[in-house]
C-alpha cells in the first residue's frame, strides 16, 4: 500500500496547476502571486525530487524558498509535517 501512496504523491506533485496551488495556499493560509504558482508548478512538473527522501524534500523547499520567501517555505514545511503526522505517515518519510 506504501507504494501506491508515494506513487499516487509524486503523480500529484507532477499534474498540479498553477490554479490548485493558489486554491490550496488560501486555503491553508498562505500568500503566494499567479506567477509565483506558476513557478511552483513548473518547477515540480520538471522536477526529479522525491519528496518522500529527505535531501529531496529539503531540495523542493529551498527552491521554493527561491521562488517566494524563506517564510512561505517555512510555512509550506510545517504543514507537510503535520499532514505526515495527521495521517500516520511518518513510516513513507526517510
Amino acid at each position: 500500500m506504501s507504494i501506491f501512496i508515494k506513487e499516487l504523491v509524486k503523480k500529484k506533485l507532477k499534474q498540479i496547476t498553477p490554479d490548485e496551488l493558489q486554491f490550496y495556499a488560501k486555503q491553508y493560509g498562505f500568500s503566494i502571486s499567479r506567477q509565483q504558482a506558476m513557478q511552483i508548478s513548473n518547477y515540480l512538473k520538471q522536477s526529479t525530487v522525491d519528496p518522500f527522501k529527505l535531501k529531496d524534500r529539503e531540495r523542493m523547499f529551498r527552491e521554493l524558498a527561491r521562488i517566494t520567501d524563506l517564510q512561505t517555505a517555512k510555512e509550506a514545511r510545517s504543514l507537510l509535517d503535520e499532514v505526515i503526522k495527521s495521517y500516520g505517515l511518518e513510516n513513507l518519510f526517510e
